[in-house]
């Protein structure tokens, strides 16, 4: 009597219940947080202070969101907005041809600028904010939004310069040649072969500068000090007062805060994730 097996493909696969049991508990460990947050926001503070944290709400209200741009909240808000702009087109300005310099680069002098680079990522910024202070208050940019923007931007640089030359040296060889060989400039090779090949570095770093300008809280808060100059990090303070914390206000801040990263975010995830793998140019 013969036994006959099965096809491999269609072997029953077994359930995996460990697996299964601890998505579970990470859905619950990062799905509470978000479910205290999201429903304090449509709370008013009394209603809030009676249920607690994890209590369901009696009645929903938007007015957290409102009174949080009627207090100067919209302003903050503006102001990052600014910044992060700001840092994101000194990002995109400086790094690509930096990088392109780098990766085609054969001299002694392009070596020791990368290497100048990489030595900036082992400098905090906590190690440099005294100097930095007294520099930008000669340079008269002190309680100034330039003055959080340019060393924003100084460091974010090295690591969106180790990010993208990563990407650029994917590009292959044999393509540089063939521009070469059709009598493409330096500059022409740049704009029509790199940068279109380095799209998914690209979009990290202007990703990673965006994160880094967004949430920002060092230089703020050492470099500023007027309210219209506040940036959203600084503007949170404004919720704690001498008689306590309006956390319903203070929560809805923060999802005001939270929206237009995570928008960007969902739009480049997939592009981050190949640049910060190092398969940026294929």
């Amino acid at each position: 009597m013969t036994l006959l097996k099965a096809p491999a493909g269609r072997r029953r696969e077994r359930p995996n219940i460990l697996a299964g049991f601890g998505s579970l508990i990470w859905l619950f460990l990062v799905g509470l947080p978000l479910y205290v947050m999201l429903v304090a926001t449509f709370q008013s503070r009394a209603d809030y202070g009676a249920s607690g944290p994890l209590g369901l709400p009696d009645h929903l209200t938007l007015d957290n969101y409102a009174d949080n741009f009627n207090s100067g909240f919209g302003q903050y808000f503006l102001n990052t907005m600014v910044v992060t702009l700001c840092v994101v087109g000194i990002i995109l300005l400086l790094v690509p041809p930096l990088a392109y310099t780098i990766v085609r680069g054969t001299g002694r002098l392009t070596g020791g600028v990368f290497r100048l680079f990489l030595l900036g990522l082992a400098i905090p910024a906590q190690a440099v904010i005294v100097p930095m202070f007294y520099v930008i208050s000669e340079a008269g940019l002190y309680d100034n939004l330039i003055g959080v923007i340019l060393p924003t931007a100084a460091f974010a640089m090295p690591v969106c310069t180790l990010i993208l030359t990563g990407a650029m040296r994917d590009i292959t060889p044999e393509l540089y040649e063939a521009m070469t060989m059709d009598g493409a400039s330096p500059t022409r090779m740049f704009f029509r072969l790199v940068l279109p090949l380095s799209r998914s570095g690209l979009s990290t770093i202007t990703v990673y500068a965006a994160l880094q300008a967004w949430n920002g809280f060092l230089f703020p808060l050492v470099l500023t000090q007027s309210a219209d100059s506040k940036v959203i990090t600084m503007g949170l303070y404004d919720f704690q007062t001498e008689h306590g914390v309006d956390i319903p206000g203070l929560l809805s801040a923060v999802v005001l805060s939270m929206l237009p990263i995570l928008i960007v975010y969902l739009f480049a995830r997939r592009a981050l994730v190949q640049g910060l793998m190092g398969v940026g140019g294929k």
